[in-house]
C-alpha cells in the first residue's frame, strides 16, 4: 500500500466535470475524490499553484515507441499502430508489444486487419483480442476490397472491437506524394485529388451502417470528408474521427520548398480544406486530435521529396500545439482534454480520460502559458522531423503521473 497522494491548489480540468479549482486525492493508483476534500495526515503533497491538473493523454495511433517524448508532452498510453516490424497480427507479438512498455508506458496494440496488413484475408482479431489488442486496425493503408473490409467491420463487430482504418482510395492515392492542386503542380510532384479520401470515408460509412460496427476513421483532412463524417453521424452510424496538429496549422503550401518534414500521410491539403477541419473541430465533428508520431532520421528524410518517408515527429508537441486553440477560442479547455484523452480511451474501450473517482491515476500537472520555442535538433524523439521546427509555443508539462506513480 502506497501512501496517498494529495494535489493541492489545482485547476482542475476534466472532461465530464468541467473546469474547478480545488483538490484531487489519489490512493492505491486511482483518483479518490476531487474538490474541497480533507486530505489524510499521512498523505504526500504536492501544491500545484494554481496550474492546470487533468488527466494524462492517450495518443491514439502512433507508429513508433518514443518514451522520452511521450512523457515530455504528458502522454502515458498509446495506441500503437500495426504498421510494426513484424507485423502486429499474430497474438504472440501483439501480446509483446502490450507488455513492454510497463509500467511507464501502457501501450495498447491495435492488431493488422488483415494478415500482413495485405488487405486480403482476415486476421485472427479474436486471439489477438485475448492478447491485448484494443482495437484493429488497416495500418497505412485503405483495404481495396469491399468485401474483404465488410468481413473486417462484421468480425470486429461481433468482438465489440472497433476498426481503425486510413480513408484514402489506393487507386487514386497510389505513388502520390502530394494533393492535387497549384502547389504540386508547381513543384512537379506525383500528386493524387483530395477526392481520395471522401470516396474512401463514403465506401467505409456505408459498410459501418449496414454492418452496425464502430468505425474510427484516425485522419479525416478534407471539406467532403467532414461532411459526410457529419452525415453519418445524424443517421446513427457509429463513427468517429481523429486529426493531427498538421492537418489543422499547416496546408499544402508548406510543401513549397520541397521541405521532407512536411512530407505527410495523408499530404498536406488545401487552404480550403485546412479551414473546414478548424470549422470540424470547432463544431465537435472531430472527436481525436493525436499525434499521429512517425520519428524519421536523416536516411529517410533528407532525400528528394518524392523520395523520403512520410511522417512527423510531433508526440512531444501536441499538446503545446492543441493549447493553441484554446487561446483562439477554437474550443474550451475541457473539451480539448476529452479530444486527447477521454475520446481516444473510449475508441479504445479503456477506463480513462476523466478525473472521475475510481478512475486511473494517469495525471498531468500543465504550465498552460509556459513560452517555448520548438527546435528539431533538441527534441527528445528518436528523431526531430517536425513540420513546426521554430515555431514559438505555450504549455509544458511540469510533472506527469502513471497510476499515481510519478513519472516526470
Amino acid at each position: 500500500m502506497s501512501r496517498p497522494l494529495a494535489f493541492l491548489n489545482a485547476e482542475l480540468v476534466c472532461p465530464d466535470s468541467g473546469v474547478s479549482t480545488g483538490n484531487l486525492l489519489v490512493r492505491d493508483g486511482a483518483i479518490a475524490a476531487t474538490g474541497s476534500i480533507d486530505m489524510p495526515s499521512d498523505a504526500e503533497t504536492i501544491d500545484c499553484k494554481g496550474k492546470m491538473l487533468s488527466p494524462a493523454i492517450v495518443d491514439l495511433g502512433v507508429f513508433a515507441i518514443d518514451l522520452d517524448a511521450f512523457h515530455a508532452g504528458g502522454i502515458v498510453r498509446v495506441g500503437l499502430m500495426p504498421d510494426q516490424s513484424p507485423v502486429l497480427d499474430d497474438p504472440g507479438i501483439v501480446q509483446r508489444a502490450a507488455l513492454i512498455g510497463k509500467p511507464k508506458l501502457w501501450i495498447h496494440p491495435l492488431a493488422a486487419a488483415t494478415q500482413g496488413l495485405a488487405g486480403t484475408d482476415l486476421a485472427e482479431m479474436a486471439i489477438n483480442r485475448g492478447a491485448g489488442a484494443k482495437a484493429v486496425a488497416t495500418g497505412r493503408r485503405w483495404i481495396a476490397d469491399s468485401n474483404v473490409m465488410r468481413k473486417v467491420l462484421a468480425y470486429a463487430r461481433d468482438l465489440d472491437l472497433a476498426v481503425v482504418a486510413h480513408a484514402e482510395d489506393g487507386g487514386l492515392a497510389a505513388n502520390a506524394v502530394a494533393t492535387a492542386g497549384e502547389t504540386a503542380t508547381r513543384l512537379g510532384l506525383a500528386a493524387a485529388p483530395a477526392l481520395a479520401e471522401p470516396l474512401a470515408i463514403a465506401r467505409d460509412l456505408m459498410l459501418a451502417e449496414e454492418t452496425g460496427a464502430r468505425l474510427h476513421l484516425r485522419q479525416v483532412t478534407t471539406e467532403q470528408g467532414f461532411d459526410l463524417v457529419r452525415a453519418a453521424k445524424r443517421r446513427g452510424v457509429r463513427v468517429t474521427c481523429g486529426i493531427t496538429p498538421s492537418h489543422l496549422l499547416l496546408s499544402d503550401i508548406a510543401m513549397s520548398d520541397f521541405r521532407t518534414f512536411a512530407h505527410l500521410s495523408p499530404p498536406l491539403r488545401s487552404e480550403a480544406d485546412r479551414q473546414a477541419a478548424l470549422a470540424a473541430l470547432a463544431d465537435g465533428t472531430i472527436d481525436v486530435l493525436s499525434s499521429g508520431h512517425d520519428p524519421r532520421g536523416p536516411e529517410e528524410k533528407r532525400l528528394p521529396f518524392v523520395d523520403s518517408a512520410p511522417g512527423a515527429a510531433n508526440a512531444e508537441l501536441l499538446l503545446a500545439l492543441a493549447l493553441g486553440f484554446v487561446r483562439d477560442e477554437l474550443l474550451p479547455i475541457e473539451r480539448l482534454i476529452a479530444l486527447i484523452s477521454a475520446n481516444p480511451a473510449r475508441v479504445l474501450g479503456l477506463d480513462a480520460g476523466t478525473l472521475a473517482p475510481g478512475a486511473p491515476a494517469d495525471l498531468m500537472l500543465v504550465d498552460r502559458d509556459a513560452p517555448w520555442q520548438i527546435a528539431s535538433e533538441r527534441m527528445r524523439a528518436k528523431a526531430g522531423n517536425t513540420p513546426f521546427d521554430g515555431l514559438p509555443v505555450q504549455g509544458k508539462v511540469l510533472r506527469l503521473f502513471k497510476g499515481g506513480a510519478a513519472l516526470v
